[in-house]
C-alpha cells in the first residue's frame, strides 16, 4: 500500500538486518542454549551475546529502535516496526542489536526527560550496551492494571524524596548488568488521581534496595529476571525527579506508545517463525500414511494463520502510521487494538505449531514452548487486555454519545 512506503534506507536496514539474522543470529541459538546448560545459572551472560552485540555494531545494526537522530538512526515508528519484527524471529536478536524493552522505552525517557547527569551516568552506557535497566512499577499488593493504584510512596524531606514499598515484575531486574531502575511511585495522594504519581531514576544498588527473589514465569526462569524488589527508606536526591512531580502518567504514555509497536510487530515475528516451524514440521513427519500437511485441518491451520499474520500487521502498521503523523494520542484506539491483536493471534499460531510438533512442541528443542510463554505473559504486560478493551470501547461509545440525533 502507498500509504505505508517505507524510505529507501530503511528497507536497506531491513535487508542488512535479514542478512544478519541469517549469517550470525540463528546459528547462534544453539551455541547459547549450550553455554547456559554448561553454566547452571538461569542468569548466566553467555559470551556468544557479546560476541553479536560486536557483529551488529561493527555492521551498523545498533540502537535501531531509537527515533532521535542524536542518539540512534532516527527512524519513524513505521520504518523501525519492520526491523522489530524481523528481530521478533529470535530471542537473540534484540538484544545483539540493544533493542531490548525494557531498556528501549527507558533509553526514551531519558532522552526526552533526563537532565545531563542522567544522560551521561546511564543514557550513554546503555547506548554503548554496557549496561541494562529495569522499569518498576507494578507491585504485587495492588491490582496495578490501574496504575492510579501504585502505592509506593515518595516523601519529600529536604532535598531528598524517602522511598517505601515493594514492586514486582521489574523486567530485567535480575540481568547481571542492571545498574539502574526508573521507578514509579505516590508523591502526592491528596492530587488529582493522574498528578499523584512520579517517576525517579534510582540506582539499583542504592542503599535500601533489596532484589528479593526472580519471578518464574509459566516455570521459565528468564536470563534477564523479572524481579521482586524491596524498598525501605530509600533516599533520592530531587534531582533525579524525571520531568518534574506529578508527571509519572505523562511520561507513561510518551514511553508506551512505542513499546507497543515494538512488542506487536516482535509478536508477528514470533508468529512467523511458528508458522515456518509448523509448516515444516508438517511437510516432513508422516502419520497414517501420509504427510501431516496433507490433513484438512493442519491446511485449515496454515491458512488462517497467514490470513491473522497478514491483517495483524496491517493494523499495527497503520498504528505506527499514524503515530508518526498524527500523534499517539489520536492513535490511542489503534494502539489499544494492536495490543490486544497480536499477542493473542501470535499464541493461537504458536499453538498449532506446538501441536504439530506434538511431544516435542513443549520442550526447550524448538523455541516454541518460550514463545508461547512469553506472549501468553504478554497480554498482561503493560496492560492487560481487558484495560486495552475497555480504552476502545469506550473511545467507540464516545462517538454516539457526542454525536446529534437525527
Amino acid at each position: 500500500m502507498a500509504l505505508f512506503d517505507i524510505s529507501e534506507r530503511a528497507q536497506q536496514y531491513q535487508s542488512d538486518l535479514l542478512e544478519f539474522m541469517d549469517s550470525h543470529v540463528y546459528p547462534s541459538e544453539d551455541v547459547y542454549d549450550e553455554q547456559m546448560r554448561e553454566a547452571g545459572d538461569p542468569h548466566f551472560h553467555p559470551p556468544i551475546l557479546e560476541d553479536l552485540k560486536t557483529e551488529a555494531r561493527k555492521r551498523g545494526l545498533w540502537n535501531l529502535f531509537h527515533p532521535h537522530p542524536e542518539w540512534g538512526p532516527g527512524l519513524t515508528n513505521l520504518e523501525y516496526a519492520p526491523l522489530a519484527e524481523i528481530m521478533g524471529h529470535s530471542h537473540l536478536a534484540s538484544e545483539a542489536c540493544n533493542c531490548s524493552a525494557p531498556d528501549t522505552g527507558n533509553m526514551e525517557v531519558l532522552t526526552l526527560f533526563g537532565t545531563d547527569e542522567h544522560k551521561e551516568r546511564y543514557l550513554k552506557p546503555l547506548l554503548d550496551g554496557k549496561i541494562r535497566s529495569a522499569f518498576a512499577m507494578t507491585e504485587p499488593a495492588v491490582a496495578s492494571s490501574d496504575a492510579t493504584n501504585v502505592e509506593m510512596s515518595m516523601v519529600r524531606d529536604g532535598d531528598d524524596y524517602v522511598l517505601n514499598g515493594r514492586k514486582w515484575f521489574a523486567s530485567n531486574g535480575m540481568h547481571r548488568n542492571c545498574k539502574v531502575l526508573i521507578v514509579m511511585g505516590k508523591t502526592d495522594p491528596d492530587a488529582a488521581p493522574h498528578r499523584q504519581q512520579s517517576m525517579m531514576v534510582v540506582p539499583i544498588d542504592a542503599a535500601g534496595i533489596t532484589v528479593r527473589r526472580n519471578l518464574s514465569v509459566f516455570g521459565y526462569q528468564d536470563r534477564e529476571g523479572h524481579a521482586e524488589i524491596d524498598f525501605e527508606d530509600v533516599r533520592v536526591p530531587s534531582k533525579d525527579v524525571l520531568k518534574g512531580e506529578g508527571e509519572g502518567f505523562a511520561i507513561s504514555q510518551a514511553r508506551l506508545g512505542p513499546g507497543r509497536i515494538h512488542h506487536c510487530m516482535r509478536a508477528i515475528g514470533m508468529a512467523e517463525r511458528a508458522l515456518e516451524l509448523l509448516c515444516r514440521r508438517a511437510e516432513s513427519r508422516v502419520t497414517f500414511g501420509k504427510p501431516i500437511s496433507a490433513n484438512a485441518n493442519i491446511r485449515d491451520w496454515i491458512a488462517e494463520s497467514r490470513i491473522d499474520i497478514e491483517m495483524i500487521r496491517l493494523l499495527t502498521m497503520k498504528a505506527a502510521y499514524l503515530m508518526d503523523t498524527v500523534g499517539n494520542k489520536a492513535a490511542r484506539t489503534e494502539i489499544a487494538a494492536i495490543k490486544v491483536a497480536a499477542p493473542n493471534i501470535a499464541l493461537k499460531i504458536v499453538d498449532r505449531a506446538i501441536q504439530v510438533h506434538g511431544g516435542g512442541g513443549v520442550t526447550d528443542d524448538f523455541p516454541l514452548a518460550m514463545a508461547w510463554a512469553h506472549l501468553r505473559t504478554l497480554r498482561l504486560a503493560d496492560g492487560p487486555d481487558e484495560v486495552h478493551k475497555r480504552a476502545i470501547a469506550s473511545q467507540e461509545l464516545r462517538k454516539y454519545r457526542e454525536a446529534t440525533p437525527k
